[in-house]
């Protein structure tokens, strides 16, 4: 988060990826029947937006509940469906906190569209208007990377991270339970980390801001949802965290990265 306790740095060059099990569908009785079997999107994918060479990393868990973060900070959240190999999500879309697009706004709707191969490969359109009026489009070309596989749980997430753009380091314990506070901002971090399947590196994210001074008093008491995944092949580690939230008057997103000491 720029400016903000966590910022995004750079690239995203980091994914994890879940596997879910296969969903079939009997579309008839008897010896008539067939059946469908879906692909999975569940985990952390990456590759480029061939419209603008932006890097595009997707966090997809279990449930559905998807992130698609592009290198300059934009994230489009929603739930994906995945019928056969057709994968669809319709869209709410954030600038990072506190960017905004080109016309002013910082908040949109929209639609990916796409297909899926279960751990390989995941290309999709992107067609999204911002709030301002403006249109955005995309043309995503993703793939499955290998930490996917890596064991989650709030044990091997623990630890201290640091934002290195503003110093600010975040805690987070053994039992999930996440901290920070950001003395450029005053903001303060009080939230938790879980995950709903221990077997891949996809967590589950919430927090809120409390003391937020200044411009960025707007996010005081705003709840904080999203995804995270945690790459421990890289030295040091690296934890990519994408939430958004809204107030009564507006919608914001947050994307942020730390390395852990």
């Amino acid at each position: 988060m720029r400016a903000t306790l966590l910022r995004l740095t750079g690239t995203l060059a980091i994914a994890a990826a879940l596997a879910a099990g296969c969903n079939s569908t009997d579309t008839g009785s008897g010896s008539g029947s067939t059946t469908t079997t879906n692909a999975s999107a569940t985990g952390v994918w990456s590759g480029t937006d061939s419209t603008n060479d932006l890097t595009v990393t997707a966090i997809i868990n279990a449930a559905g509940q998807a992130t698609f973060i592009r290198s300059d900070g934009v994230q489009f959240v929603g739930t994906a469906d995945v019928s056969a190999n057709n994968l669809a999500v319709t869209v709410d879309g954030y600038t990072n906190f506190p960017a905004a697009f080109a016309d002013g706004s910082i908040h949109g709707i929209g639609t990916v569209m796409g297909t899926v191969t279960t751990a390989s490969t995941l290309t999709a359109t992107l067609s999204f208007t911002t709030d301002g009026n403006t249109a955005i489009a995309g043309t995503w070309s993703l793939s499955y990377l290998a930490i996917s596989g890596d064991a989650s749980s709030t044990g091997a997430i623990s630890g201290n991270y640091t934002d290195s753009t503003t110093g600010a380091v975040l805690s987070i314990t053994s039992s999930g339970v996440m901290s920070s506070q950001d003395t450029s901002t005053g903001c303060v971090l009080n939230g938790s980390v879980s995950t709903s399947d221990s077997s891949h590196n996809v967590y589950e994210v919430a927090y809120s801001y409390e003391n937020c001074a200044g411009s960025y008093a707007v996010l005081n008491s705003v709840q904080f949802t999203g995804l995270a995944t945690l790459n421990i092949a890289q030295s040091p580690s690296q934890l990519v965290i994408a939430v958004a939230g809204s107030s009564n008057t507006a919608k914001y997103g947050i994307v942020s990265t730390l390395n852990g000491s």
